[in-house]
């Protein structure tokens, strides 16, 4: 007999309500948050906010702000120059991982995900892309069956939608990430994995470059603090 998985406690429910705020820009960089403030809007008592803002902190999504608490963590270009540092490496093995292990399923799962990138890339909706974008490299990784990498890059995704929102609102940029994403899929569909591993690699190093332009031109409100949903002088 199977053991039932065992609900969600309220202080997970809790760091998951609070990282998708941050991920998708309702909670901003600088924003203030307080155990009382969080609580009330999640209607939970304090304990389990308290926790859940532990973890964000450990994980570097908020951060202390001398007396007055905690805030959300601005878009750190060190952190970022990390993470895909880090992809560079990870996702072409990653790549090479999941190609091996290609069956009719995967295949077509795959070319579903490629359809709705597409998709949401003609639309020029952000959100969505952002979801797709998840989604096809979660797929990957899934793929890989290498709990290590998915379990890492779960992590460091959260971090990356808070700055991919702004930079796949350009069109033609999106567009491009999906045909990148397509060819990486083919590479791997067809079996060759050093070309798969090769593209994969490329659309990181390229994807960074995107990002560090977007968190330019958006660098000088990121980290700015916020009172109330004001910026504060």
């Amino acid at each position: 007999m199977e053991s039932l998985a065992a609900p969600k406690t309220l202080m997970d429910q809790a760091y998951a309500a609070i990282l998708d705020a941050i991920g998708n820009g309702t909670l901003k960089p600088g924003e203030r948050l307080t155990q009382e403030t969080v609580a009330q809007r999640l209607n939970v008592s304090r304990q389990p906010i308290h926790n859940a803002l532990a973890v964000l902190k450990a994980q570097g999504f908020v951060r202390e702000i001398g007396r007055r608490g905690l805030a959300v963590a601005p878009l750190d270009p060190k952190l970022f120059a990390a993470i895909y540092e880090f992809r560079s490496a990870v996702e072409p093995l990653a790549v090479r991982l999941a190609a091996a292990r290609m069956d009719e399923a995967a295949r077509t799962r795959g070319a579903r995900l490629i359809a709705r990138g597409k998709a949401a890339a003609a639309k020029g909706d952000a959100r969505a892309l952002i979801e797709a974008d998840m989604a096809f490299h979660s797929f990957i990784y899934e793929q890989s069956d290498n709990a290590l990498i998915q379990e890492t890059m779960r992590l460091y995704w959260h971090h990356l939608r808070r700055a991919m929102g702004e930079v796949l609102r350009w069109p033609r940029l999106a567009q491009r990430v999906w045909l990148e994403h397509e060819r990486i899929f083919d590479a791997m569909s067809a079996g060759d994995i050093a070309r798969g591993a090769r593209l994969m690699r490329e659309h990181v190093l390229r994807a960074y470059e995107d990002v560090k332009s977007g968190l330019a031109q958006i660098g000088p409100t990121v980290g700015r603090g916020r009172e109330g949903g004001r910026p504060v002088p």
